[in-house]
């Protein structure tokens, strides 16, 4: 087998280090709730950044000790979903983001989910990752610590509100351009299956 075929191997292995890495990032998740629900902002955003370095991590480990494997292609985008959807509704019942940034991120991930009910019936894995998408769950990730550093009185705080917000912009702007891209890749699967003959 060449090299390149082992990197794109995917196995069923679940014992991983990088999966490993993905369920200790999904047991922060509730941890990391428990934090911001409580106002311990600093500890929050220490969760917070470990979480965004250990997402970076897993998938280098993963390519780099060719342990791509099935679970952690679900385990590593349910955990950036989870540590986003946690992070917005406390922010939001917290008042430091409007509720519409809530509700324009979680109706993209409304679509997606129905547009992967549809390519499974039709007999398709989901869509490979685009960079795209994860540029945009990157910047998610980051504009919220800052958000939360936003809220100090200081020249840091507001300095931190301003690239929190740059952060969070580009970051839904990315996250539903990728979205726009996953529903043309599967509308282009669909479309070549009713072509196929019976």
């Amino acid at each position: 087998m060449t090299e390149q075929a082992q990197d794109d191997a995917v196995s069923t292995r679940i014992l991983t280090v990088p999966n490993l890495i993905s369920f200790a990032r999904l047991a922060m998740v509730p941890v990391f709730g428990v934090l911001i629900a409580t106002g311990r902002d600093g500890w929050a955003v220490v969760v917070l950044a470990l979480s965004g370095a250990s997402d970076w991590l897993d998938g280098v480990l993963a390519r780099r000790l060719h342990q791509v494997s099935r679970l952690g292609q679900l385990l590593d985008p349910a955990a950036d979903r989870l540590f986003i959807l946690v992070t917005l509704v406390g922010l939001a019942w917290r008042g430091v983001v409007p509720w519409w940034l809530l509700v324009v991120i979680l109706a993209r991930d409304v679509v997606l989910g129905l547009m992967l009910i549809v390519l499974r019936r039709a007999g398709y894995p989901p869509p490979q990752v685009h960079l795209a998408g994860k540029a945009g769950t990157f910047m998610l990730l980051y504009a919220f610590p800052l958000l939360l550093l936003g809220g100090w009185d200081s020249w840091v705080g507001t300095l931190a509100q301003i690239a929190g917000w740059a952060f969070a912009l580009w970051g839904v702007g990315l996250y539903w351009f990728s979205g726009v891209l996953y529903l043309r890749q599967a509308a282009g699967l669909l479309r070549r299956r009713e072509g196929e003959p019976a």
